[in-house]
């Protein structure tokens, strides 16, 4: 989950320096989202102790 939240935030990156500021928006939200989520199962999966979902 965390690997998706980085190419959302790198495909923001490249639609920001090619000026496509909708798609920016929409793909850094994505990646805001899924960088949260997986922060979450980390803290469970942390809490629990098991070593993966």
């Amino acid at each position: 989950m965390l690997r998706w939240a980085v190419i959302f935030l790198i495909i923001a990156l490249v639609a920001g320096i090619f000026g496509f500021f909708g798609i920016v928006e929409a793909a850094a939200s994505i990646a805001k989202v899924l960088f949260f989520i997986f922060l979450i199962l980390f803290v469970i999966m942390l809490i629990t102790g098991r070593k993966s979902i």
